[in-house]
């Protein structure tokens, strides 16, 4: 049968027009199967053929309005869910930020402070922030040294590189090949040549070519880079391009995706432009994927690839400017942004914008605390301040240094704010939040009429602020999850008025309805926020247990949502999200224990006291990252020495006071075959959250494929 909808005409809404006496039944019904029934058995035709009297024209429009109210209706319920899940996302992700970043910021604390503190600096944290360069990549045709077998069927680049090979290049990462770790360290090796020739902003001009385009935030997707280049052109001097940073983490093709990037750069260095991002750094690459890629594709070769991408990546411009009036940044500015210092500090120097300048514990004021208990670790350490966050530090007229660092950072970690002024960019833990001010006295400053920028994921793939002063774009779609935002690049010509092209690469996106578009991220969303409410289940319990004094195990929703966002801290509409993550009692208040019923650990461990498993589950990516660093060949094994180690300084880390008997009970208890090691993989398996309907499906799954077998 046929449906209709409301079409809109400006705000008029008008019935279709080819509604006849025969369908204008349809149409007040709206599309409900119950009228293309057979009442007692007649014909439908014989039907009309009895009624003779069609419906009045006030009913119609009552009906039209009735669906117009019932749609609008509709529509504003899956608004409000798209919006929650959208800020479920962000919030989780840049909250895995502010984690990463004090993991650094204690990282650094002690590497810079260990001999001070009267103890040994740990190895580990060396190798992190400071790692020793093999001396056999000093050596720049090092790469000449490994032998490409005959067996290997990918690409063979030549150098100086050709179309040809880009080609090649292309077609090769189509068809899922790899390249050859030789090709990959050359391309480095010429790409940093290359980088160290360039400035630190680069200047280019529309007057040489019809337009440039600007891309997004990439995070390792090749199909989204590919899409690019097929709808717009690929590199060339009739198509130049900007790529704005964060071209890995995250997405499983980040060393296909720079490679290429890598490539064009070389082939066409006056048409192709590469800033740097957030994510073009070491000690990010460590929990966020490409660390992890680099070594999964490239076991022999990967550590000296990963050690000389470091400097490749320090190495790139950190800005662009389009004819004097346009400047492209990654993150964004902040009221200390000075374009002219900014071009003239040694970029090179600032390996990871995670690595913060030496503090000695004169300068703190938690030094005096350490040194009068001469205790190597004490939670005191983890009020080392992050930037402008919450600091305890006096701050003294920064040296040179510092204050390069510091323009680095906020060129690549902030981000704008529709309040005037400049704070702290507490939400993801560095950077600055700039106001419409901020922008206009810098634009103002250095002659400049717009800023593009990236950073953050938009669903449209793009948006304006401040006055249309401040352009975000975002690249990388389905960023969250499939069809969860569109990807976008602008193209600006001599007039300097961006056009934005959208685009979303999918392969089952299309079929789908908006409702199971939204209905699809929701689940997603609500599942990862559930394994958030699940590693934080102690303290929810201890802010909840607050309000309920009789040990109810119920409070009323107000008091739910205030235990949640105090303990959580995501800004989040806890009263709309609670029908999802909790149940009420038959009084109306929260059963809040039924938060967690949905959730159990991935292999259950009995010998582990639950504060230890508490901590475990809620710092389980920070210990993959220690674990990672430890493990320098990549085995998947350390020793039980290994562990009390990494665990005695992450306890420091967390200023938790967990005793060595637990902690050797937890080794014991994971050295599953006795031989002194520890496979850190089985182990944070065990302290992964699953879904308990996610492992009933896996069961059942297995069940079938066994009698299937038999």
């Amino acid at each position: 049968m046929t449906c209709y909808f409301l079409r809109s005409h400006g705000s008029r809404h008008v019935p279709p027009t080819d509604v006849t006496p025969r369908t204008s039944l349809l149409y007040i019904m709206g599309c409900g199967t119950s009228v293309a029934t057979e009442p007692q058995g007649k014909p439908v035709e014989d039907v009309w053929a009895d009624d003779t009297v069609s419906p009045s024209p006030a009913l119609t429009m009552k009906a039209a309005v009735l669906i117009q109210r019932w749609y609008r209706r509709y529509i504003a319920r899956l608004e409000m869910r798209r919006r929650y899940t959208w800020n479920i996302f962000q919030s989780i992700e840049y909250a895995g930020e502010q984690d990463q970043l004090q993991l650094s910021s204690f990282f650094s604390f002690m590497l810079d402070n260990f001999t001070q503190l009267n103890v040994n600096g740990p190895d580990l944290i060396s190798q992190l922030l400071d790692p020793v360069v093999d001396p056999w990549l000093d050596r720049e045709t090092c790469y000449k040294l490994i032998p490409v077998p005959e067996s290997y069927t990918g690409p063979r680049l030549s150098f100086p590189l050709s179309v040809s090979d880009t080609n090649l290049l292309l077609s090769a990462f189509k068809e899922q090949q790899t390249l050859h770790a030789r090709y990959v360290l050359q391309l480095l090796y010429e790409t940093k040549k290359l980088l160290k020739q360039m400035p630190n902003i680069i200047h280019l001009s529309t007057s040489y070519t019809n337009e440039i385009t600007i891309c997004g935030d990439l995070h390792g997707r090749l199909d989204d880079l590919l899409l690019i280049f097929y709808k717009n052109g690929l590199p060339s001097a009739e198509t130049p391009y900007v790529f704005n940073g964060d071209f890995v983490d995250r997405g499983k093709k980040s060393i296909e995706v720079v490679s290429l990037l890598f490539a064009y750069l070389l082939l066409y260095p006056d048409y192709m432009h590469l800033n740097r991002g957030n994510h073009e750094d070491h000690i990010m690459n460590l929990r966020y994927g490409f660390t992890k890629e680099v070594m999964q594709k490239y076991k022999t070769h990967g550590r000296e690839i990963l050690q000389v991408i470091q400097d490749v990546f320090s190495l790139l411009p950190v800005a662009t400017v389009i004819d004097g009036k346009i400047l492209i940044v990654h993150g964004g500015i902040s009221d200390q942004t000075d374009l002219d210092f900014l071009s003239s500090i040694d970029r090179q120097q600032v390996k990871s914008a995670m690595r913060f300048p030496k503090r000695s514990l004169e300068h703190l004021d938690i030094g005096h605390s350490c040194k009068r208990k001469s205790v190597p670790y004490t939670t005191n350490v983890l009020q080392v301040p992050y930037l402008d966050s919450l600091s305890s530090v006096p701050p003294p007229a920064p040296p040179q240094h510092d204050r390069e660092w510091k323009q680095v950072v906020d060129i690549l970690w902030s981000d704008p704010k529709t309040q005037d002024g400049c704070s702290p960019n507490t939400f993801r833990g560095g950077g600055c939040y700039f106001g419409p001010d901020v922008t206009r006295r810098l634009l103002l400053q250095h002659g400049l009429q717009l800023l593009i920028r990236s950073h953050e994921c938009k669903q449209e793939g793009y948006e304006l602020c401040h006055g249309g002063q401040v352009i975000t774009i975002f690249s990388a779609s389905n960023y969250y999850e499939e069809g969860s935002n569109r990807g976008a690049y602008i193209k600006v010509g001599r007039e300097l008025v961006p056009r934005f092209y959208q685009y979303q690469v999918s392969r089952t996106t299309r079929k789908l309805t908006l409702t199971q578009r939204v209905r699809a991220a929701e689940g997603t969303a609500l599942k990862a926020l559930k394994e958030k409410l699940f590693t934080h289940r102690s303290e929810l319990l201890s802010g909840l247990q607050q309000y309920d004094q009789n040990n109810t195990g119920c409070v009323s929703v107000s008091e739910w949502a205030q235990a949640f966002e105090s303990v959580l801290r995501l800004d989040l509409p806890w009263r709309t999200l609670r029908p999802h993550l909790a149940r009420l009692a038959p009084d109306g208040s929260v059963d809040y224990q039924s938060c967690f019923e949905d959730m159990e650990p991935g292999i259950p461990l009995t010998q582990v006291t639950q504060k230890l498993a508490d901590t475990l589950f809620r710092y389980r990516t920070d210990i993959e990252i220690i674990f990672n660093i430890i493990d320098k060949d990549h085995s998947g094994l350390i020793s039980i020495e290994e562990f009390r180690h990494t665990w005695r300084l992450f306890s420091a880390h967390l200023g938790v006071d967990i005793d060595d008997r637990a902690i050797d009970d937890l080794a014991r208890s994971i050295d599953f075959n006795k031989d002194g090691s520890i496979d850190f993989t089985e182990f944070l398996e065990a302290f992964r959250v699953v879904h308990k309907l996610d492992n009933k499906e896996q069961q059942l799954n297995g069940k079938t494929a066994g009698g299937e077998g038999s």
